[in-house]
């Protein structure tokens, strides 16, 4: 698996430079963690539609969108429609911090009850008591979807 943070390293993904790596990642089937979102501060090359053209540039490419693209969630679970290798990292989402500058709308558990197999790290565990996901979706996020995407399971 391979992380990469847009905000952080200060560089476009869709930097002609960068397609060999996009490439070869695709080709190999390699899960990357991609942390493309505007929160909590907003990057020069950051933002859900900037990432949506490196994944439209390769569909095949295994990305785990980061904190669920945080503020953009609905623009993240967009992505997961579009493309099959698209999974959501739930890590930080609906803590009282990210809740602060990216609340999440009120319909998140019927969002992910119909993606439940595409979220992977970090659900809450709050969130099993909600009827639409339940522990089945907790053993998903933490387990099964996991397994997966690192093609273990």
């Amino acid at each position: 698996m391979v992380k990469t943070h847009v905000q952080v390293g200060g560089f476009d993904p869709r930097d002609d430079v960068l397609d060999a790596a996009w490439r070869l990642l695709a080709e190999r089937g390699v899960p990357v963690v991609v942390h493309c979102g505007d929160g909590p501060i907003p990057g020069a090359h950051t933002g859900i539609a900037v990432f949506a053209e490196v994944l439209r540039r390769y569909p095949d490419l295994t990305a785990v969108i980061a904190h669920a693209g945080l503020p953009d969630y609905a623009g993240a679970l967009a992505l997961l429609c579009q493309f099959p290798n698209v999974y959501l990292d739930t890590t930080m989402v609906g803590t009282a911090f990210t809740e602060r500058f990216a609340p999440l709308p009120t319909d998140w558990p019927a969002r992910l009850a119909e993606v439940g197999d595409r979220i992977v790290l970090g659900a809450i565990a709050g969130w099993a008591a909600d009827p639409l996901l339940g522990k089945g979706f907790l053993r998903s996020v933490l387990r099964d979807a996991p397994l997966r995407l690192i093609g273990a399971g």
